[in-house]
């Protein structure tokens, strides 16, 4: 049991009166008090606003797994996100905000557009997804999968960056990260190339993803080391933030796949985005219904704050 201050945010397409009354009565089961609530987004009142959020600011003494665990058993029965965190607003000011690629920026899994183009797209395809539910070592399943690439034409490289469909919300997100001041990073299991597309059409400050070893303008199935798997990833994002003097606590990560799980671990916030139930489970936070700049929201940021 911890006693302190939390907060509650949730969000939806729309918040009706039920899903308030529904979260009122989750909050009162565990004895949280709430001390004040704020309407961080009305979609009803603004033109341009898809998300609908109230934050709540609460004190008790709780498990909070165990809220997460009843919060997030609510979200899927009401097709919301509820949110619970440690309130930290008063002396921790995030700095640094670091993303998965595949299925996080971006609604694709790269490896599986170049195994499609390659006529390998089913089995590389199955290899993927279980590797994203934990279910395979992510360092083996990557090689296996790389090897089935080998002979792709260079050229389609570039005709799979320019197809890239971005996940909804990333653009207004990113826009506002950089008006704002934070320092934002792609830490992708997926490929600098494509990390590199998305890095010059959206701003990221800094990109580490695997490099594709290429030769005579082919695809060789070899990728240079150090892979970026779960245990790089929690490690860049540690590292970036020793050497911008950011702590720990400072740091925001988003993804979607197991093995992001141990960057968002040692995030101060590790959000889950639309993520599979495994990493749903296990991380901290986690937003499944809502766009990617909902992230906003969780930071406290409320709609007239933002651009877009």
């Amino acid at each position: 049991m911890a006693r302190g201050d939390f907060i509650l945010t949730v969000l939806a397409s729309r918040l009706t009166e039920d899903i308030q009354s529904q979260v009122a009565v989750l909050v009162a089961r565990f004895g949280l008090h709430e001390k004040s609530n704020l309407r961080l987004a009305d979609a009803s009142l603004q033109q341009n606003e898809h998300i609908d959020c109230i934050e709540y600011r609460l004190v008790g003494e709780v498990d909070v797994v165990a809220v997460r665990d009843a919060a997030l058993v609510l979200s899927e029965t009401l097709g919301v996100d509820i949110v619970i965190q440690k309130d930290t607003r008063d002396h921790v000011q995030p700095r640094l905000v670091c993303f998965d690629m595949d299925s996080t920026l971006i609604k694709a899994e790269v490896i599986d557009e170049l195994a499609r183009r390659h006529g390998v797209g089913d089995e590389v395809a199955e290899v993927t997804e279980r590797a994203m539910r934990g279910e395979l070592d992510f360092k083996a399943s990557f090689r296996e999968r790389m090897s089935k690439l080998a002979g792709l034409d260079e050229s389609v490289l570039s005709d799979i960056a320019n197809e890239l469909p971005l996940m909804e919300g990333v653009e207004r997100l990113m826009v506002n990260l950089k008006r704002l001041g934070y320092r934002t990073a792609i830490l992708s299991g997926g490929f600098t190339y494509f990390a590199r597309h998305l890095q010059e059409k959206l701003g990221f400050d800094e990109i580490h993803a695997n490099e594709l070893v290429i030769e005579n303008g082919k695809v060789t199935g070899e990728v240079s080391e150090p892979i970026v798997d779960a245990e790089r990833k929690a490690a860049l994002l540690e590292s970036i933030a020793l050497r911008e003097g950011f702590t720990l606590d400072q740091t925001i990560a988003v993804g979607d796949g197991a093995n992001d799980l141990k960057m968002l671990a040692k995030a101060g916030m590790g959000i889950a985005f639309r993520a599979k139930p495994l990493v749903r489970a296990q991380a901290r936070q986690a937003i499944s219904t809502v766009s990617l700049d909902g992230v906003l929201y969780l930071m406290g940021y409320r709609h007239i704050d933002l651009e877009g």
